[in-house]
């Protein structure tokens, strides 16, 4: 089983849905990624900061699943970052009403030793300064580097977010996201650009439509599972990113055969994220859950046609 190292946002978020709304709860991409990745028993850390605000209850939270903190930097007097959002109807879209850097606007990453060796690296939505600096830091090529970005980085910091780019294996971004980035509405003919830039596989998140993984000229369709009841979307990216990057970790196979098995993996868990506010559901999942619901992912997809 290969190392998996985490980095990206550990965080406060209060979110308002049309069906609820949330004071300051658990947030943050690598704590999504991180809880996402415990499912399958990987050895990982996550390279993040918070401040002296945040609750030792949360960072038991994370130790409790066998996620190393070590390189969770608290920063005594410090505010821990925090995010705040609103839902419209559809829960496709949403209003940022307040994002407050703190801490994490002079955050500088520091690779823990233990992990300078690690075959897997999720880099999840962070400044493209910060996740170059980690990977600037690793003594070793990692197996694969898996980076999941956003259009606010597409806005304030282009030319950074390109250097990441070209030295990753690994692309996830939403479909809106592929077509800002290559000025292509066909996602099709996105993939294909991003390859150009340097990433070898590229998934292209559709929400509640599933995922496409690409490589080469092979393309790939994961459905997401129509769900009688979605409460909160927040998550649902980060935690896919965290089920694919565990997946790969475990089963120490990126081939694309095996991508196809990490992203079924990937839209299994982001399928229960959003069932609950923020971290909730991902807190009580167990295996016997997580198996179920993959049957139906595979009754889902699975069907026998005679050709001719």
């Amino acid at each position: 089983m290969d190392k998996l190292l985490i980095v990206g946002t550990v965080a406060f978020d209060a979110i308002e849905t049309p069906f609820g709304k949330t004071d300051k709860i658990l947030g943050g991409a690598a704590t999504f990624i991180g809880l996402a990745a415990s499912q399958f028993d990987v050895d990982s850390a996550i390279i993040s900061v918070v401040g002296d605000d945040f609750p030792q209850e949360y960072l038991d939270l994370l130790t409790d699943r066998k996620i190393d903190i070590s390189a969770l930097e608290i920063v005594k007097g410090g505010k821990t970052f925090f995010w705040k959002g609103l839902y419209h109807n559809d829960l496709n879209t949403r209003d940022t009403l307040a994002t407050e850097l703190n801490v994490l606007a002079d955050f500088k990453p520091v690779v823990p030793e233990s992990y300078n060796d690690a075959e897997v690296v999720m880099l999840g939505n962070l400044h493209p300064i910060v996740q170059l600096d980690v990977i600037n830091q690793l003594k070793k090529r990692p197996r694969i580097i898996i980076l999941d970005t956003m259009n606010f980085w597409m806005d304030n910091a282009l030319n950074d977010l390109m250097e990441v780019i070209k030295q990753i294996d690994v692309l996830t971004i939403n479909d809106e996201e592929a077509r800002q980035l290559t000025g292509e509405y066909s996602l099709v003919k996105a993939a294909q650009k991003i390859f150009t830039m340097g990433p070898k596989y590229v998934v292209i998140k559709k929400g509640e439509h599933g995922a496409l993984l690409f490589h080469e000229d092979q393309i790939f369709f994961a459905p997401a599972l129509p769900l009688e009841e979605v409460f909160d979307p927040t998550g649902a990216g980060d935690t896919f990113a965290g089920g694919f990057a565990g997946y790969l970790a475990a089963s120490e196979d990126s081939s694309f055969e095996n991508m196809k098995k990490a992203v079924i993996h990937g839209s299994n868990l982001a399928s229960f994220s959003v069932e609950k506010f923020g971290t909730e559901r991902m807190l009580q999942l167990n295996h016997k859950e997580i198996t179920e619901r993959l049957h139906q992912f595979k009754r889902l997809t699975q069907f026998d046609i005679e050709l001719q």
